[in-house]
């Protein structure tokens, strides 16, 4: 069973590897996850009691295996998936996504995704908080909360215990624009390799492209959205996806061209509208003080 479970989990951080090699990531970050692999490999143990005995840092403290791959192997033990290598083979389901929330099965996680157009954890989490989980899908109070800790806990929410280092800083708007900017200019200029997705593409064409770039200590994956939402409104390549790593977990955001307010026309980070003014106004261009509004 030690085997053959290390094997599985070597195999699937060998994957992530052999695809991120092949659509051009940075070879450091191709070599740790094949460094990582061999080394959950080679365990005398299996790797699950070493998360169940020493949780994260257990993991952490294996050779060749950092913060950033410990989360990897932990989201294979506890859920059977990688996000990661969904979305590297095309083939993110954000129906699946739901689902491994405790407290959510599959008819509700259809629900949350055709009616309130959730599409990842962080749109899941803001709708725990806004009152539209209690409103449309009905849930108590109990598994309400539940929900809500479960969450804080898959996106690093909880408060850190003393001593523990405090998070880094979101990256800035220049920077995710900056990405977004070298994203859009490859694709369009047809030098990115394009990926299958599973969603809305029955011919399984090879049209989505993916890029994998760097920012100082960040790793960004970036692609077109995919999301129902994004191909009913016709912006399947304007809206982009940003995926980047940090100490407490990966994270996501959202590119769009604002449609509305002071920064009408101008690419913005959905969320951080009042950063994305500042930053057009740093650039010496005048903003009208409106709320951006972003779909």
């Amino acid at each position: 069973m030690a085997v053959s479970l290390n094997q599985t989990i070597a195999g699937r951080l060998n994957e992530v590897a052999a695809i991120l090699a092949e659509q051009g990531a940075n070879r450091f970050r191709v070599e740790a996850y094949r460094h990582a692999a061999a080394s959950v490999r080679g365990l005398a143990e299996p790797v699950a009691e070493i998360f169940a005995r020493e949780g994260l840092a257990g993991l952490e403290a294996l050779p060749g295996v950092g913060e950033s791959i410990a989360r990897a192997i932990r989201d294979l033990l506890l859920h059977g998936r990688l996000a990661l290598l969904d979305r590297l083979r095309g083939e993110h389901d954000p129906l699946l996504l739901l689902e491994s929330v405790p407290g959510i099965g599959r008819t509700l996680a259809r629900k949350l995704h055709e009616n309130l157009g959730l599409d990842s954890l962080v749109d899941l989490e803001t709708a725990a908080h806004d009152g539209r989980l209690e409103i449309i899908a009905g849930l108590g109070a109990k598994r309400l909360a539940g929900i809500r800790d479960s969450l804080a806990h898959r996106l690093g929410r909880t408060r850190p215990s003393p001593g523990a280092p405090v998070p880094a800083a979101p990256p800035s708007v220049t920077e995710l624009l900056d990405v977004d900017r070298e994203y859009r200019a490859a694709a369009a200029a047809d030098q990115l390799k394009k990926i299958a997705p599973l969603r809305f593409n029955p011919t399984r064409e090879a049209w989505l492209p993916i890029l994998h770039t760097s920012r100082g200590p960040r790793h960004y994956t970036a692609l077109f959205s995919n999301t129902a939402h994004a191909h009913a409104v016709r912006k399947t390549t304007d809206w982009v996806l940003l995926y980047y790593d940090g100490a407490d977990g990966e994270h996501q955001c959202t590119v769009i061209t604002s449609e509305f307010g002071g920064l009408k026309g101008q690419r913005i980070v959905r969320g951080r509208e009042h950063e994305c003014e500042e930053h057009y106004q740093g650039l010496g261009q005048s903003v009208t003080r409106e709320p951006c509004e972003a779909p």
